[in-house]
């Protein structure tokens, strides 16, 4: 076990009907003109933007819109939202959508706040010296974003897909409302699925500190995740599967699920950020096409917690060749996968890459994490194109 910090300032409000809350809470942490941020026009065809209006409205809170925000959102909307924020002299960045949507706000947070190219900060030569607030109103569960520190943009010109993490980010409050989730199309809903439990097991499969009771969080947390998701397979309507699932997508990604190790391993995500970038593909998607070959790769290096997660996690029985169960684990995952719709390789997520694409992943890569990433088997250069080639197989 590790010394940790673990530190959730972000106020939950949970239930149907929460988003009606919006203008109250803005107007509480100090928001006086309001820039509303969103993605397609699902926002509008729904009436939840005209709602939040109406709350805004209600309170007094003054706003103007921004909408546009795609899945892997890119930094040519995130300067545009730095410019109308400037403009407008907006105070409070108010996220309505999923987790691009909130890392896009969050991003355009931090470009008002501070001097120079917001994108230094996801190329890590300048470090955030503040952020403007931002509060959310989430109606996709997947990224966690609305309770995290991190930001996920990606900049069109080289296809780079960077992540930055800083505590100032974090929303001061989160509006979850499962009913939002529900018109969701169920391979966006699959994609969340598997980025929550993405999240976990970023965390969980770790050679660096662990602790029980954390673990025992974890595994429940997976459980819950897959047993739902299974429920929203033939019942996509389900109002209480909507809410395990997007409650867990909060607690998969606010540090809960690291308390005491070393802060996680987080390659599958790494290596999936360049073939989103490359690609465009929907990020859980790519997730689950990487995992299964990054989880052969490491499993013998990380071998005690993937047995572990196969048998607490997948229920493999326990026949004592230890190599046996684990593998059994991953292909009860990667079985999962393919229930609910996932792709576990690139061919089944439509991409067949050259071994040039392969090497400038792997080269990319290297270049966004500063070297080396992992913590079940800290992966080198080589070994990022031995994971890639093995999906592309």
């Amino acid at each position: 076990m590790f010394n940790f910090t673990y530190f959730t300032p972000t106020e939950v409000f949970f239930g149907k009907g929460t988003e009606t809350q919006a203008g109250v809470l803005v107007k509480k942490y100090g928001g006086k003109k309001v820039l509303i941020h969103y993605g397609s026009g699902s926002v509008v065809r729904s009436g939840l933007l005209g709602r939040v209006k109406a709350s805004l409205e209600e309170q007094g809170i003054s706003y103007v819109e921004l909408g546009g925000v795609v899945p892997n959102p890119v930094l040519s909307l995130v300067y545009k939202g730095i410019d109308l924020a400037k403009r407008e002299g907006v105070d409070f960045i108010l996220a309505v959508g999923g987790g691009s949507v909130i890392d896009s706000a969050k991003a355009i947070g931090y470009g008002v706040a501070n001097e120079g190219d917001v994108w230094d900060l996801f190329e890590h030569t300048c470090t955030a010296k503040a952020c403007l607030p931002v509060g959310t109103i989430l109606t996709i569960a997947a990224a966690g974003s609305e309770m995290s520190m991190s930001s996920v943009i990606t900049k069109e010109e080289g296809l780079k897909k960077r992540a930055y993490d800083d505590d100032l980010s974090r929303p001061r409050f989160a509006i979850m409302n499962p009913e939002l989730t529900v018109t969701l199309p169920d391979y966006q809903t699959a994609c969340g699925c598997t980025d929550i439990l993405m999240h976990t097991m970023e965390r969980y499969f770790t050679n660096g500190g662990n602790m029980e009771i954390t673990d025992s969080i974890a595994e429940a947390l997976m459980r819950t995740v897959i047993s739902n998701a299974r429920i929203l397979k033939n019942d996509p309507k389900n109002y209480d599967a909507r809410a395990e699932i997007m409650w867990a997508g909060s607690l998969s990604h606010n540090g809960l699920t690291g308390c005491g190790n070393d802060g996680g391993d987080f390659a599958t995500h790494m290596l999936e950020h360049e073939v989103g970038g490359l690609y465009n593909v929907a990020h859980g998607a790519g997730l689950a096409a990487v995992w299964g070959s990054w989880a052969r790769y490491v499993m013998k290096d990380c071998l005690p917690r993937f047995k572990k997660f196969a048998v607490h996690v997948m229920g493999i029985k326990d026949s004592g060749d230890d190599e046996a169960v684990a593998l059994k684990g991953i292909e009860a995952l990667e079985g999962f996968f393919q229930e609910i719709g996932m792709p576990i390789s690139f061919k089944e997520l439509g991409i067949k890459a050259s071994e040039e694409d392969l090497a400038l992943m792997a080269k990319k890569c290297v270049a966004a994490v500063g070297g080396t990433q992992g913590s079940a088997k800290v992966l080198t250069e080589p070994d990022m194109i031995a994971v890639y080639r093995m999906a592309n197989a």
